[in-house]
Order: structure tokens, then sequence, then C-alpha cells
């Protein structure tokens, strides 16, 4: 073979077009230029994939957008429905698109982004200008516009966060393009309108209108809906008290987008324009919130449930939008407030002036140190001020608001505790002081007092906290007495000792020695013996005036014969605490709170029924749905749409019984005998059915009075802190009760006078109050509150078996009256002449029979 026979010969099969057509390609991709213009055609794609693994691959979902709900505020109601409260961090109020004016939305439309209903999330025009900008921008440190649009503010805001980065841009178009995807226009800029912060705390639409106009969105003019379009760019730029001529230049800019937009006509344009921006200060027709400490407790209630923001759930207390209806009722807590402070300046004030120990440092801006200072004043007509200079006779003083006033040397003449010098001399640049107008600027010091206590009242059939004041001021100091300090109860416990006692087979009309009464207390101690307030004693007594007269004597006795196991198995369910069975704490040794106790006493007037204190009813939430209530019992039919014809549905009554019903009552009558003729006589002057107990503790160091009507109820302390004496002559029949009697004659004014009801069984007997023993032939006087014959309240069969005739005890009360003369007129020495007794011969003149006790038919059992 040859060699060309030998080469191999390769042939290659093409289908005929395709191969022309593959050919040529092949032909042609050979070609240098070919190669470049396709790379540079593939760039962008590879770009774009790559920004996509970089940047939008592990982006947040826009699908959770649907389901976005805006930060709002929680909004608390008093007893009556009206809005007195709001928890807020950033204030917002949410609304649907449809409630926006179209007006409004143009406005914001023609500042923001006059594409938005026909770009698909980016405004690509805005956005190469945006490029350019920051292209030239680069090495100035200065921050260039976007070139944003309404949807990639709205990721912004929602998805991102506020980082001023390329990084962010790429992210907020890649965002901007799935949220326009999945809502729709009206639904992103409903989030838009909502969720924007426009300066002054104001996060939304409407409340910037309530901000800067005072007025709701439906209620803007042209020119206020054009200053409010304004503000999303950088509010603080065109604020109305240091650029307010930026600011209407920019308005300005918005009427005349709004025309070129076809928004406006031109007249509408000019109109608008030749306004002022026409801004308030600060808004008036919006809730004020009165603070203090029972919103504080409310507060930490709602906190501790729910938490603050979404750490426990969607119902943060600033995040939720809570709807939360309370206690709180206007008029009594005003009164508590009022009553607390007055009793405690009574107590403290007038003698001295107390420096309270606050300075700011006057070499900086001392306006607003003062204003985030923690100092509460109390009164409203008081005023925290700062010393600003002293120039011989009177010093100028400054105020949170910038203004000044004077303080004369004169108005500052009290001396400062502790010394004899005047206050004034004390007083340096810098010091901050509490003050009271007199006249004009002219201004008079005041001392805040260094004496705390607390005052809460509670709702008997329902345990409803319709009152709570925890101190002088929560400005001052946040920690709540009320709920918070443990403190002796001292006499307040009493009733508790004696109704054990009750339970155990004694009656009001019980004797019982107040005598000397000593116990062991273990080998190689001393005996404990046991004294009166005031010293001495009174030999054998009723319960009732051993109780109406606190004497310490007869109560150790009592719970000495029922034994204190009895006495602090009822207070541990009474909720008055825990106790050691110690004798003294029968006098009210151990530690308890004042809401602890004032519940207590509201069982007593409950007829032993379980109530519990409660400030909050119900709490909805942001959508209306029923999240917590306080009273959980059913109630078939409640919410029936129409009226059966049959009676009216109720819950079922609290039965849960923590002590016998006559046990309670007896003892809510004796402490009745209390306020009409023992330690707290002075609440007589009220005209009204009440019950209570003063108490003193040890010291004297706390001063109490728990008490009140069948309705309400309230529970008084006053005492330090950090406890002291407070004088020998300290008592809470002198201190505390004063506190109760100007809070019940503001509070308890336009309340019915309704007596206090007996349960069913109870026998209402007359005896001889001072002795014990039944009555025959007289009836009491309700007039006097010391006459010698009562109505006491009995339980079946256990009334007294002796008795004590008409002419023994007008024997008694002519020998008081005797002997009261003779001490009149100085002659004491001789014995009062006991009345004749009846002889037997002689025949005794009776009244009509009557019964012993009251009969069912009157109402009182």
């Amino acid at each position: 073979m040859t060699a060309q026979a030998n080469q191999s010969t390769r042939f290659v099969a093409y289908r005929q077009g395709a191969g022309r057509f593959t050919s040529r390609l092949r032909v042609f991709w050979r070609k240098r230029w070919v190669k470049v213009l396709v790379i540079l055609a593939a760039l962008p794609l590879l770009a774009i994939l790559l920004a996509w693994i970089l940047f939008a691959r592990n982006l947040p979902s826009a699908e959770t957008l649907l389901t976005y709900q805006p930060p709002l505020p929680s909004n608390v109601r008093s007893i009556d429905g009206e809005p007195i409260q709001s928890f807020a961090r950033e204030r917002r109020v949410e609304l649907a698109f449809e409630e926006y004016p179209r007006q409004l939305v143009q406005a914001y439309l023609s500042a923001e982004d006059k594409t938005f209903f026909s770009h698909g999330g980016l405004d690509y025009q805005a956005l190469g200008a945006a490029v350019v900008n920051y292209g030239l921008s680069l090495g100035t440190g200065d921050r260039v516009a976007g070139g944003s649009t309404i949807t990639q503010q709205v990721a912004k805001n929602l998805l991102l966060g506020n980082d001023y980065s390329v990084t962010r841009k790429i992210k907020e178009a890649f965002l901007a393009r799935r949220i326009e995807d999945v809502l729709t226009k009206p639904q992103i800029l409903e989030l838009y309108l909502n969720q924007i912060f426009l300066g002054r705390n104001a996060y939304g639409v409407q409340s910037a209108a309530r901000a800067y106009f005072d007025k709701d969105v439906d209620q803007l003019a042209l020119h206020e809906s054009a200053y409010l379009a304004i503000l999303p760019k950088a509010p603080s730029n065109y604020t109305p008290e240091r650029h307010e001529r930026r600011a209407l230049a920019r308005r300005n800019y918005v009427l005349a987008e709004m025309e070129a937009n076809g928004f406006i006509t031109p007249a509408e344009r000019a109109a608008a324009a030749a306004q002022p921006l026409g801004t308030v200060r600060s808004q008036q027709n919006t809730v004020k919130n009165v603070g203090g400490y029972y919103m504080e407790e409310v507060r930490r209630l709602l906190v501790e449930r729910y938490g603050e923001k979404t750490e426990k759930g969607p119902h943060g207390v600033y995040t939720g939008g809570l709807w939360v209806r309370t206690a709180y009722n206007p008029v009594m807590q005003k009164a508590a407030e009022a009553a607390l402070r007055d009793g405690l300046l009574r107590f403290d004030g007038g003698r001295s002036w107390r420096d309270p120990g606050l300075k700011i440092d006057m070499d900086r801006d001392w306006r607003s140190q003062l204003s985030i200072l923690d100092y509460g004043v109390g009164y409203d007509d008081w005023r925290a001020a700062v010393v600003i200079e002293k120039a011989g006779g009177s010093a100028t003083i400054g105020f949170t608001d910038g203004s000044t006033g004077t303080l004369s040397a004169s108005a500052a003449s009290m001396p400062k505790r502790g010394t004899a010098s005047a206050a004034y001399g004390f007083l340096q640049p810098g010091t901050v002081i509490a003050v009271k107008k007199v006249a004009g600027d002219s201004y008079a010091l005041r001392s805040v007092p260094e004496i705390g206590g607390a005052l809460i009242a509670q709702e008997v059939a329902t345990g409803r906290v319709l009152a709570m004041q925890g101190g002088w001021d929560v400005r001052g100091s946040s920690f709540n007495r009320a709920t918070q300090a443990l403190r002796q109860p001292g006499s307040t416990f009493k009733p508790i000792v004696y109704s054990a006692a009750l339970d155990n087979g004694m009656t009001p009309a019980s004797i019982i020695v107040d005598g000397p009464f000593c116990v062991s207390q273990g080998p190689a101690l001393p005996q404990k013996c046991f004294r009166n307030f005031a010293g001495g004693n009174a030999g054998p007594q009723t319960m009732r005036w051993g109780l109406e007269q606190s004497r310490n004597l007869m109560t150790v006795r009592a719970a000495n014969q029922v034994g204190m196991t009895q006495v602090t198995r009822l207070a541990r369910r009474l909720g008055v605490g825990d106790f050691p069975n110690y004798l003294s704490i029968a006098l009210g040794a151990g530690d308890t709170t004042a809401m602890q106790m004032t519940n207590a006493f509201a069982i007593l007037a409950n007829n032993g029924k379980e109530v519990k204190p409660s400030l909050v009813d119900y709490i909805q939430d942001r959508n209306g749905k029923l999240i917590y209530r306080a009273d959980t019992r059913p109630c078939e039919g409640c919410d029936a749409p129409d009226w059966n014809g049959r009676p009216m549905p109720r819950p079922p009554l609290r039965t849960k019984q923590l002590m016998d019903a006559i046990t309670a009552y007896q003892m809510v009558h004796i402490l009745e005998g209390v306020v009409e003729r023992g330690t707290a006589t002075r609440l007589r002057a009220l005209n009204r059915p009440l019950f209570g107990k003063t108490g003193t503790t040890s010291g004297p160091r706390d001063v109490w009075f728990v008490g009140g009507t069948p309705e309400v109820v309230a529970g008084i302390y006053v005492g330090y802190d950090k406890p002291r004496s407070l004088g020998g002559a300290a008592q809470g029949g002198r201190i505390a009760a004063p506190i109760f009697q100007q809070w019940a004659a503001a509070a308890l004014k336009d309340m019915p006078k309704v007596p206090f009801r007996a349960p069913a069984g109870t026998r209402m007997v007359r005896v001889d109050r001072r002795s014990g023993r039944k009555v025959f032939g007289v009836f009491p006087t309700s007039a006097d509150p010391k006459a010698a014959v009562i109505w006491e309240a009995f339980k079946p069969e256990s009334e007294p078996k002796r008795t004590a005739r008409r002419y023994e005890v007008a024997s008694f009360e002519e020998r008081r009256a005797a002997l009261l003369e003779r001490l009149r007129s100085g002659n004491a020495r001789l014995a009062p002449r006991p009345a004749p007794r009846p002889r037997r011969s002689e025949a005794r003149v009776e009244p009509e029979p009557v019964p012993d006790a009251l009969p069912s038919e009157t109402g009182i059992y």
C-alpha cells in the first residue's frame, strides 16, 4: 500500500440546515470582538447573581409584612371608662388606609414618591441620580439622598434598620421588589403612614397631626397636610421653633409639587402657601396621664404579666397596644393624694426646712438637669426650682420651662432642720428646692416631709382597689408603701385576735380581766410582762369595751385563752401574714402591708366572704379580644343579644367563706363602737355608719387606721421609711384617723348612708354596755353613743344569761352622774348613794313585754 492509502480519513456528518447554522456560529465565535460583547453582556447577570448570593439570600421574608403590627402604646381607663393613662415609648395611633384623607396621601406622594403607583418598587431614574451623587460625595463625609421610594422606606424602617451604607441600599432594593409582589399599593402606604417617625416622639401621621396641630388627620387643612409631608426626611430640620423659614420653604415646595401633579388647583396652592405653619407648642385635646402610685402599680403588674416589649409574647406593655380597664376612681384617688399629703405635712411641716440634698452644676445647662431630676414636690401648686443666684435679700430661682422667679429672704425664714438659722442662709446657686407661688413672680420656700405613709381604698363586695397613694410623690420615690412596705400593724391586728375568740366560744359580752399579765419565756429567762399603752388596768371588762378602748392586757389574755394557733391560722386565712405563735403577735408585732390589712377588714365587712385586692378589671389586646379578666365567674346568658323575658342572668356569688359570717358581723358591730365611743371618736363627725380600728406600734414607730363603710374600706399608716420613733404623743387616733376623716369627707360625700347588715341567724339583744348583762324594759337610744343600753350581736343560744333590770341600769347612770358632779365640785370623797331597790312586797310595774332580739321582719337578722 502507498502512504497515501495508509492515512486515516475523518468524516463529519451535519444535519442539513442545523449544520450550516452551527458552522457559521463557530466561525462567528472565533472573532474576538464577539467574545468581548458576550462577556460584557453577561457581567450584569453575574453581578445580579453575585449580589443575590451576598445580600438577598438571607433577607427577611416580605410575607411577614402581611401580619405586621406596629408597636402601639397601652391605654388605661378608669372605673368609669375614661382614658387616664398611656404607657408609651413611641407615640403612635394605627389607622387603616381608608381613614387617611386623600389630600394627605397626595401630599406625601408629592413629597416622597410621585411615581409610587406606577413603579414596581424602584424608581430607576432617582436611583441613578443617587448613585452619581454618592460617587461625587465620596471622601466628603456628607450623607446624600438615596432616591428611595416609599416601598424602599418601608423595607428600611420595618425590616432592615437605618444604618447608612451601600450594603443596606442593595438589600433595600431587593426587599422593595419582594414587597411589591406581596402587598398591594394601599397596604404599603398604610404601613408607611403608620410607621414613619415625624418628630416630637410622634410615630405615624395621626400621632404627628396631634403633636403638631392638635387635630385628627381628617381635620387637617391643606397647608397642614403639606407640612406633615416634609417631615419624614429629617424632622429636626423643619422644627417650627428653630427652622420656621426652612419649613415654610419646604412646605411650599410640596404644595407646588401637588399642583404640578394635578392634585390641587393653582388657587388652592396659593391660598395654602399664604398660611403660616400654624403648629402648636403642645397638644391640649389629649389624655393627660394621671401618673402617681396607682398607675405605677398597674404598670408593674402589666410588665410582670406581659413584659415591656415582646420578651414574653405579643402583648408587651409598650408595644402591644393593650386596652386596660382599672378600678381607678378619680374622685377617691384625688382625695387620697390630698388627705395623705396634708396629714404628712401636718406632722412634719411648718417646723423647719428639710434640705433635699440635691445639687445642679450651674456651669452646664441647668434647665435640662432640673427637668430630669427625680424630685417630687407633691402638690400641684408647688414647683421644683433651682437657685440661680443670690443677691442681698433675694434669690433668683429657675424652673424646668426656663422661666425664673424671685425668692425673698423673708419667704425662706423658717429654720433649717437641725439648726437655729434661717433656711435662706443655706441656699446656694445650684441648690434644688420646692417653692410655692405667692404673688406674681414671687415664691415662698416649702419643705417636702421626710415622714412617709400610705392610703389605700378598696371596694368591699369585689376587692377592687379604688384609690392608692403610696407616699408623698412617686416622682421622688417610686417605692409604694401601700403594697411594698412591711410594717407592724399594731392594734389594728386586734380585731383578728378577738374574731378568733368569738369563733372559740366567746361573745362580745364576755368578761375579760384587764389586769397584769405575764408569761414565761423559757428557762433562765425573765418573764415577759405586757402593759397597756397608757399603763394601768381597769379590772374585769367586756370584750367590746376592751376592743373599743384598745386594751393590750385584755387582748393578750384573750389570745392566750383561745390559743395563738387559732389567731395565726385566722390571720393566714385573711391574708394578713404567716406569723409565729408568739403572744406579741396578738398586739400587731408581725410585719404586713397596708393592702393586706385593708383587705382583711374588707373581708370582715363582707360578712367573712373572700375578696382579693385587684387593680385591673380586664385587659383587651389591640384588636379588642379579651385576654385577662379579674372576675372569672361564669355568667350564662349575660352576653345574650336580647332579653328573653326571664330573670336577668347574674354570675354566681362569691361563696368562699373564710370565717363565720356572724363572727365577722359581730366584729364589725364592735368596731362601730370604736368610732362611736372608742379611740376614733373624731370620725363621728362624718355622720354615717362607720367601723374601724386605730393602731399604734411600739415606739411609737407607726400609726394606723383601717376601717370604712359597708361599701368601701380604707387603710392608712404613717411612719418613717427607716422606722424610728414618731414621738411620745403619736397615736393612730391623732394622726392616721384625721387623714381618713379628710379622705372620707371628700370621697364618700355622694355615697348613700347604708347601715351594716347582719347575716341570717344573728340575734340582736339589748345589753348593758359596761356589764354585758341582758337588759329588760329599756331600749337603746341612738342619739347618745355612750348610752348605757345598746344592741349587741350574738350567735344563736349564746346571749348572756345574766340580766339587768331597768332600775339597775338607771341606778348605774345616776351613780355615774353623781360621781361626775362631785368630781367637778372638788368633793369626790363622798360616795354616791345607790338608788333604793324596790321591796319585794311592792308591785313593780313592767312595760309591755318586748322581744329580746329584733325580729327578722325588720331587715336586721
